[in-house]
C-alpha cells in the first residue's frame, strides 16, 4: 500500500469512528479496541479487512451494518444501492482508481451529466466525502452500501482488469430505484441488501450469531423476511 493510500485509509476510519459515536450507533471503548485491531490488520496488507466498521460488526460484533444504513438513509437523506443488480458503464469502470477505492471504501459508479454516483460503506466519515468531493468539479449523489458489496464490486473489478469480461445483459442503470429518504432498503426489507450465493465474507471470521446479523450468505433475514433474490423482489429497469 502507497504512503497516500495508508494516510487517507486511516483518515477515513478515524473519522467514521467520531461519527459512529456521535450518532450513538457505537460506544468509545469498543471503538478503542477495534483501533488497535485495525493496525494489526493493516499491517499485513490485507485490504478488504483493514475497516473498523468491519471490526466492529463482524468481529466484535457490537454494530450491524443494516442499523449504520438505516441512520444514513432516515438522517442523511441517503440512497441505498446494491451494485450486483447495477450495470456500471466501462468508462466509469476504466477511470475508477482502486486502491483508493479500498481506502475509502467508496466507489464511483455511475455518471449522469454534472452529476456523480458514488457509493459507500463510510458516509459517515467526513473524510471520505471530502476526498471525493474534491476529485469531481460537478455535485454528488452519495448512496449507502454494504462492505460486502463494496469488496465484492472492487474484487470483480480487479479480475476484469486482469481477463476482461464480455458484457452480459440485465442489470441496472438506475440508483434511483431506491427513495433517498425514509427508506428502509431497497428491496422492501429491513435487511439491508440481499446476498448472492457464494459472495465471500469480508471477514475470516465466523458469522455473527445473536442480534448481530451479517448480510453475508446462508445466514438467515434478521427480521423473519426472505432472500429477494429468487423471489418476487421487483428489480429496477434499466435506464433508457
Amino acid at each position: 500500500m502507497l504512503p497516500e493510500h495508508r494516510q487517507l485509509l486511516m483518515r477515513s476510519n478515524r473519522l467514521l469512528g467520531a461519527g459512529l459515536v456521535e450518532a450513538n450507533l457505537v460506544k468509545i471503548e469498543d471503538l478503542e479496541k477495534a483501533n488497535e485491531k485495525l493496525l494489526e490488520i493493516m499491517s499485513q496488507d490485507q485490504p478488504r479487512q483493514s475497516t473498523v466498521l468491519g471490526i466492529l460488526a463482524y468481529q466484535m460484533k457490537v454494530l450491524r451494518e443494516e442499523d449504520l444504513l438505516l441512520h444514513i438513509s432516515d438522517n442523511e437523506g441517503c440512497g441505498l444501492v446494491d451494485l450486483r443488480g447495477y450495470d456500471v458503464p466501462d468508462e466509469v469502470k476504466k477511470s475508477t482508481d482502486i486502491p483508493t477505492c479500498w481506502a475509502t471504501w467508496s466507489v464511483p459508479f455511475d455518471h449522469d451529466e454534472d452529476f456523480h454516483f458514488i457509493a459507500t460503506a463510510y458516509y459517515l466519515s467526513p473524510a471520505v466525502r471530502s476526498f471525493w468531493e474534491k476529485q469531481y468539479s460537478g455535485p454528488i449523489l452519495w448512496f449507502g452500501s454494504t462492505l460486502e458489496v463494496i469488496a465484492d464490486y472492487l474484487e470483480k473489478l480487479v479480475a476484469e482488469r486482469v481477463a476482461p469480461q464480455p458484457p452480459t445483459a440485465g442489470g441496472s442503470r438506475s440508483p434511483f430505484a431506491t427513495p433517498a429518504a425514509g427508506t428502509r432498503s431497497p428491496f422492501g426489507t429491513i435487511s439491508p441488501f440481499p446476498v448472492k450465493t457464494g459472495s465471500a465474507h469480508p471477514f475470516v471470521a465466523t458469522t455473527p450469531t445473536g442480534s448481530t446479523t451479517a448480510p453475508f450468505p446462508g445466514t438467515a433475514n434478521p427480521h423473519g423476511t426472505a432472500n429477494p433474490h429468487g423471489s418476487t423482489s421487483p428489480v429496477p429497469a434499466p435506464r433508457p
